[in-house]
């Protein structure tokens, strides 16, 4: 009903052409369809269900051009809808616009994943730095976040921790219980004997100061080689790792924006093509009939 008052509306108030008003029905009735098959109707759709509906148009191969086009339609259809008091929402407004050539974050597999973890040894500063790298995975945070994160910002019996990122905005993300025993592992076996009066960093060097982002860096850079990961391994792929494996296991758009500290939920929006392009390698290589 919406959609042909809309279309009315483009028809009659605004002279379009029969050809373009054809194209917007089209375009359309694609978004429709791919709402009913979530059982939602143009009216109680989410942004996470606008946002599934491209990254859906980008899996058929549809080019750039075409999706910024029937994003046009979109949000034409739901500010119609909002001037004539039908909603008082727009699920299209941060949609991001799609751009030729943007380049998806390189994440690694889950198998990668678990093989970075596990490659740091025994020792003080082995345990130190699998600490480091679970509560980064498991939390998803920038590097910044990890090496300036303070005792206090740890509530390990609540099982989370607070961040500060940009703008100095706090967000409380849970850890995980694996995360958390190695946490508890270096905080009671190493970091004591490390720490000098007065120091507030959790993660500590040997000499009892902060790490700094070129030590982590070159620590994780280690542990790629040492467990013979191929691709090239940063401290933030862990991070996009993080939110890519969310996704695909089935967490919602927004939940995943809350705790990555995204301010738009559109910088969010990119893992889900991520997402969709790792879940159909994972179909084609164990899929009895991928």
């Amino acid at each position: 009903m919406l959609v042909s008052l809309y279309l009315d509306h483009l028809k009659v108030e605004r002279g379009l052409s029969e050809h373009t008003i054809v194209a917007y029905e089209a375009d359309l009735t694609r978004l429709v369809s791919h709402l009913q098959s979530s059982k939602r109707t143009i009216e109680d759709a989410e942004i996470e269900h606008i946002a599934s509906f491209f990254v859906a148009l980008a899996k058929e191969g549809l080019a750039a051009r075409s999706q910024a086009r029937i994003l046009s339609a979109v949000r034409g259809l739901y500010r119609f809808a909002n001037r004539e008091g039908a909603m008082k929402r727009d699920p299209s407004a941060l949609i991001a616009r799609p751009r030729l050539g943007r380049p998806l974050p390189k994440v690694l597999s889950m198998e990668e994943v678990d093989a970075l973890l596990n490659a740091p040894d025994d020792s003080k500063i082995g345990i130190r730095d699998r600490a480091m790298l679970y509560v980064m995975y498991a939390a998803g945070l920038r590097v910044t976040e990890l090496i300036s994160l303070e005792l206090n910002a740890l509530e390990l019996r609540g099982g989370y921790l607070s961040a500060f990122g940009k703008g100095k905005k706090r967000r409380i993300i849970p850890l995980g219980e694996i995360a958390i025993t190695h946490l508890e592992d270096y905080l009671s076996e190493v970091r004591p004997g490390w720490a000098k009066p007065g120091v507030a960093e959790v993660f500590l060097t040997s000499r009892g100061k902060g790490m700094t982002r070129q030590a982590f860096w070159k620590r994780v850079k280690f542990y790629a080689r040492d467990a013979a990961i191929m691709k090239n391994v940063s401290p933030h792929v862990l991070r996009h790792s993080f939110a890519t494996h969310l996704l695909m296991g089935g967490a919602d758009l927004r939940s995943v924006q809350a705790m990555l500290g995204h301010a738009d939920i559109v910088t969010t929006q990119v893992y889900t093509h991520v997402a969709s392009d790792a879940l159909e390698d994972v179909h084609a290589r164990y899929h009895p009939r991928g």
